[in-house]
């Protein structure tokens, strides 16, 4: 008899399912605490958002730079794979793109932590970020593109430029408690929004 057809045995296909899924849990528990608390929050505070213990994260990542790298790919995924379905979901393609900036700039928050947490491989963060440019800029490009087919913005905007934008505003808070980039962020979209001149 086949492991898999033995009682109180899950396929190995099942396995992998459920182990996929935990470590998506635990990513999206480790990306929340990242951007309340950036990439140097304490393991525990991760391992107790996740629901699970210290071990089963060092397990998965051994290092810190293991888990920021994982969450990094984890979210440019998430991102990635928002584009289509906002576009699909909501009542707007301008609506569409201002949700899915604002999953752009939870990611960007993790992103700028990279550096620290990849100080010594350069080329590590260089592949990263090739990663992040080809996967994002035909997102953004798309929902930006629906939008000005749409009439809701003009059709004279990059998607590597507005992704630039956000990110400049972004690295401005650094430490300053008092600095909003999301209210910058949002006067940068009411301007995007105005209709383009006769």
């Amino acid at each position: 008899m086949a492991a898999a057809d033995q009682p109180g045995k899950a396929p190995a296909r099942s396995r992998r399912a459920d182990a996929l899924r935990n470590q998506r849990t635990l990513l999206a528990a480790a990306a929340e605490v990242f951007v309340d608390s950036g990439v140097d929050a304490p393991v525990r505070e991760i391992a107790a958002r996740a629901g699970v213990g210290l071990g089963t994260i060092y397990r998965h990542f051994p290092t810190r730079a293991d888990l920021v790298v994982a969450v990094y790919r984890h979210q440019v995924e998430a991102c990635a794979e928002a584009g289509p379905r906002l576009l699909a979901e909501a009542d707007s393609p301008f609506t569409a793109l201002r949700r899915w900036i604002d999953l752009f700039v939870d990611f960007l928050v993790t992103k700028h932590g990279l550096a620290g947490a990849l100080r010594s491989d350069g080329s590590g963060f260089e592949a990263l970020h090739a990663y992040f440019l080809e996967r994002l800029v035909p997102v953004c490009a798309r929902l930006l593109d629906a939008a000005a087919e749409a009439g809701e913005i003009s059709a004279d905007t990059g998607a590597v430029e507005l992704m630039r934008g956000i990110g400049n505003l972004c690295i401005g808070r650094g430490d300053d408690p008092d600095y909003d980039p999301r209210r910058l962020i949002e006067l940068l979209l009411r301007g995007l929004r105005q209709a383009p001149p006769p």
